[in-house]
Formats: C-alpha cells, sequence, structure tokens
C-alpha cells in the first residue's frame, strides 16, 4: 500500500504558542497525530486527529505504524527540528525524502547557543540519547566548547562523574533546562564540583572543556602515547602505530578488521579518525579482548566491535571491510589469504611483523601483489652511565598494499 506525504512538525517546550501559522495549520487538519506522550500533551484540543504514541522500541516500529495509516493525512511531531539527531531521518529511510514535508523549529542547540552566547558552527554537538556515554571522550579537548544532547535527568550527573575520571574536572558545565518554555531554567558548575543527581528530564549540557595539567593529552592525529592503552606488552607502538595509520588511510564511513587485536590500538586510532569509521577487532585470547574493550570506552570508541576467536576461522560471518591490518598471527594457515580475498577491490591491506619467518610471507606477497615493502626503525635516547645513547626497538617490517 502506497503512503501519503507525511509532515513532520517541530515543536518546542513553548508548545503550541511557539509554533508558526504553518505548522499550526498542519496539525489542525491532521486525521491522525504521532509523537511521544509529552509532544502530545503540548496540542490544544482544536487539533482534532486521533492521537497515537510512539511504541518502544521506537525504529523497529515506524515502518508498520506508518503503514497502517497509509491513506490518512498524519503528523508527526519532532523535538525541535526533526533532521537533527530527530526523528526525520528514520522518516527518510522509511518512506523517502519525497514523501516527507518537514516543517522545523528551532533545535535545542540553537537555543542554547543563543543563551550562551557560542557561535554554533564552533561549537561540537553530540547526543547522548540511546548512546554510549563513552563516547564523549573522544570529543575532549583542552579550550574546545561542547553541546550535549542529554538522555535524561541523571545525564547532567553522569557526565560530570565522567569528565573528572577522564581528567577534565575543571571544565565547567552549564545545563539549560526546558529551553524555550516558561520553565527555562539555568545551573552552571564544574564538573569536579557538581552536585545535582538530578536535574529537568528535558535539558541541554554545555561544556567549556578544561584538562587538568597532569591529565593524558590525547591528540587527533594518529600515534597516541603508548600509557594512553592498558596492554600487556601486545601493543603496536606509538611511532610504528603512527606510520600504520597513516598507511591504511581511514576516511569517513569505513570498515577496518583489526586481526591480532592485542590491546585494539589500531582499531580504537581508526575509530578516532572520524565518528563515522567503524572498526573489528579479532582477538583469540579472552584476557586481551576485555583489554580491547576497555580501551575503547576510556579512549572514547565504545562502538568499536570485539570478536574473540581465532583467525582466520573468526572472519568468517564478519561484514566487507574497506581496509584489514594484521598485527599478529601472519603465519596461521589461510590467514592472510582470508584477508586478501575479503577485501573488495579498492580495499587496502597493512601488515606488520617482527619476525623472519613472516617477513619471508610478507616478501613473497610483495613480488606477487606489489605495494610497499618497508622496514621501520625505531630507537630512543636512554642514560648510558653518565651520557646518553640510543636503544633501538626491534625493527617492523610493514607491507602495504591495495587491492585492484
Amino acid at each position: 500500500m502506497s503512503h501519503a506525504p507525511v509532515t513532520v512538525v517541530g515543536i518546542g517546550a513553548d508548545g503550541w504558542p511557539g509554533l508558526a501559522p504553518g505548522s499550526r495549520e498542519a496539525l489542525r487538519h491532521a486525521e491522525v497525530l504521532i509523537g511521544g506522550p509529552r509532544q502530545l500533551d503540548l496540542l490544544p484540543g482544536e487539533c482534532t486527529g486521533e492521537r497515537v504514541a510512539w511504541p518502544t522500541p521506537l525504529r523497529p516500529a515506524v515502518p508498520a505504524l506508518l503503514a497502517a495509516h497509509a491513506q490518512r493525512r498524519v503528523c508527526v511531531l519532532a523535538s525541535g527540528d526533526p533532521m537533527f539527531y530527530g526523528i526525520g531521518r528514520t522518516l527518510a529511510e522509511v518512506l523517502g525524502a519525497e514523501r516527507l514535508r518537514v516543517l522545523p523549529h528551532p533545535s535545542s542547540a540553537s537555543y542554547a547557543c543563543a543563551r550562551l552566547g557560542w557561535a554554533l558552527h564552533d561549537t561540537d554537538v553530540l547526543s547522548l540519547v540511546g548512546r554510549p556515554l563513552p563516547a564523549l571522550t573522544a570529543a575532549l579537548h583542552d579550550g574546545r566548547r561542547l553541546l550535549l544532547l542529554s538522555a535524561g535527568a541523571g545525564t547532567p550527573a553522569e557526565v560530570a562523574a565522567l569528565l573528572r575520571e577522564r581528567g577534565y574536572g575543571p571544565s565547567r558545565m552549564t545545563v539549560l533546562e526546558q529551553l524555550g518554555g516558561d520553565r527555562e531554567r539555568r545551573i552552571e558548575e564544574t564538573a569536579v564540583n557538581w552536585r545535582h543527581p538530578a536535574v529537568d528530564a528535558l535539558n541541554v549540557i554545555a561544556i567549556e572543556c578544561r584538562r587538568e595539567p597532569d591529565a593524558l593529552r590525547t591528540a587527533l592525529t594518529p600515534g597516541l602515547p603508548d600509557e594512553a592503552f592498558e596492554h600487556d606488552g601486545q601493543l603496536t607502538k606509538r611511532h610504528v602505530r603512527a606510520a600504520t595509520l597513516a598507511a591504511l588511510a581511514p576516511a569517513p564511513g569505513e570498515l577496518l578488521w583489526d586481526v591480532g587485536g592485542g590491546s585494539g590500538s589500531i582499531g580504537i586510532e581508526w575509530m578516532r579518525a572520524h565518528a563515522s569509521c567503524r572498526a573489528v577487532a579479532v582477538e583469540r585470547d579472552p584476557v586481551r579482548a576485555g583489554r580491547i574493550t576497555r580501551n575503547a570506552d576510556a579512549l572514547g570508541v565504545p562502538a568499536l566491535r570485539v570478536v574473540t576467536g581465532r583467525a582466520p576461522a573468526a572472519l568468517a560471518d564478519l561484514p566487507t571491510p574497506d581496509a584489514v591490518f594484521i598485527g599478529g598471527g601472519l603465519t596461521a594457515p589461510g590467514l592472510l589469504e582470508a584477508c586478501w580475498q575479503a577485501l573488495p577491490s579498492g580495499g587496502r591491506l597493512v601488515a606488520n611483523t617482527v619476525t623472519l619467518e613472516s617477513e619471508a610471507l610478507l616478501t613473497d606477497w610483495y613480488r606477487r601483489h606489489g605495494g610497499e615493502l618497508t622496514r621501520l626503525a625505531v630507537a630512543h635516547a636512554v642514560p648510558v652511565g653518565g651520557f646518553t645513547g640510543w636503544r633501538q626497538a626491534m625493527p617492523v617490517t610493514q607491507w602495504s598494499v591495495g587491492k585492484r
């Protein structure tokens, strides 16, 4: 059954009085009004359409609910701007953009920046609604301004605790409640002094990031300090890691297989390159697999998927990668072949090794498929008696290649 056009109306805490005339007209003439209970309660009696509250969970229910009212005039209510972390994206995916008429309201981010005097285009906006709190960590940089779309009344206290844990206790937090409504309120305190276990459930959190002087500094470029990772020695060290990420060349939306994950450092830094980058770390040791998960949370990429199993068998059901990194187990029978076969045309493969046996294998594949074969050698200055000398780390042989 084909769907009639659906109108999506953004509404704020100011309710009916804050709506533009076109939005009011659409709501008055709707035969079906779909939204959250709080949004539906904002409508006056002159909106006579059948009121339908979204079920939980929402996303799986959308196609059937719209199909049930396919031949009626449907208005969907959304908070603020429906296309800004709102229901508008889901409706566009289900119905197609051509069947949507979107009437936006100012977003909570626009209201917040207006109240704070911040430039919206210079402010990083993250949603914590239905998303893990540790993802906030990747956005923490000294001097940056953040806006967080809160998941509920307890979110500011949880954010304050995370800021303290990550060395950002001096950060100033401003919680803006009921933006645009007659119960609008503002609470300001540093994260280290936050003393509000709960606030109004409809809130936005503004953060002015301030790092403690001795807190670990995490940059945007690849090559985080080795001490940023919990590890047992199975870690691609900082300078080699930076060279490896440069060869892997992450781009937005791409998927990496990190085979022989160890501490997860390559997959984690791949995902930190862009919010839409994805990675799967494959690690046979359950203890190390748990360590990868903890590192991913600590460094702001909790969406890193960890598969505990031995490659190549553990690779069988994984989604097609855009790039593959092999950091261990190169001599396992069939591993390199399985990774190469899984790559589509244009995909990249990077493999590192420190052993002669694996180096011989990479040399053979280099002869057959081309690419670049590189020897990476790093030395660190160390005390030698009363003087200073160089201590050489084990050289790393790296093969990087693009599949034609």
